[in-house]
């Protein structure tokens, strides 16, 4: 998928700082992939926003006031809604080397520290977009798979119940069944 995703594939960011510059710098950065990108200045205003809506990536600061990044990435992690979404997170480069160990102990997918080059974030967070859409994709075509199972399913019954009848099935509308189950059989191959 390139960055330009239909409005159905679009996928939204969410991005964690309590430093209002840093919001500014990520969104500089990631703004020509046309995403949808959403601000969180804490780790409760992150917590709100994913309860309320889907998002592909969260961008997660390790040092902020009242929750830090760990205790928000482990709440993310906890919870079934939101738990397979990825977590990338920022730190400063003078944080303690532990940071990085206590931030993919907590579930992170990445870690980058400031600052960071804005060419690797972008090309980490196009990686995690990529994902989403083809998760989101398998699950479209598993969806129909088992929609197209259930119509097999019925139509498999239906034929049951014709043969299983007191009276003789028809020839012709038995062919035509099961010309039907063929073309429904037929669309679910690759």
């Amino acid at each position: 998928m390139s960055a330009e995703a239909t409005t159905d594939e679009r996928a939204s960011i969410l991005l964690v700082d309590d430093m209002e510059d840093n919001l500014i710098a990520l969104e500089a950065v990631l703004g020509s992939l046309n995403e949808p990108l959403v601000r969180a200045r804490s780790g409760e205003e992150a917590m709100k926003a994913l309860l309320r809506q889907q998002f592909a990536l969260v961008l997660l600061d390790v040092r902020m006031p009242g929750m830090d990044g760990f205790e928000t990435a482990a709440n993310i992690k906890r919870l079934d809604q939101t738990k397979d979404v990825p977590i990338i997170f920022l730190t400063g480069a003078e944080d303690d080397s532990g940071y990085a160990f206590r931030g993919y102990a907590t579930g992170a997918a990445d870690y980058l520290t400031k600052p960071f080059d804005p060419w690797v974030l972008r090309a980490k967070v196009t990686v995690f977009l990529d994902l989403h859409r083809k998760n989101q994709q398998l699950e479209r075509l598993l969806a129909q798979q088992q929609a197209d199972y259930g119509e097999v399913s019925a139509k498999l019954a239906g034929l049951e119940e014709q043969l299983d009848a007191d009276e003789p099935p028809d020839l012709a509308t038995l062919r035509d069944r099961i010309r039907e189950l063929r073309q429904l059989l037929d669309r679910g191959r690759p």
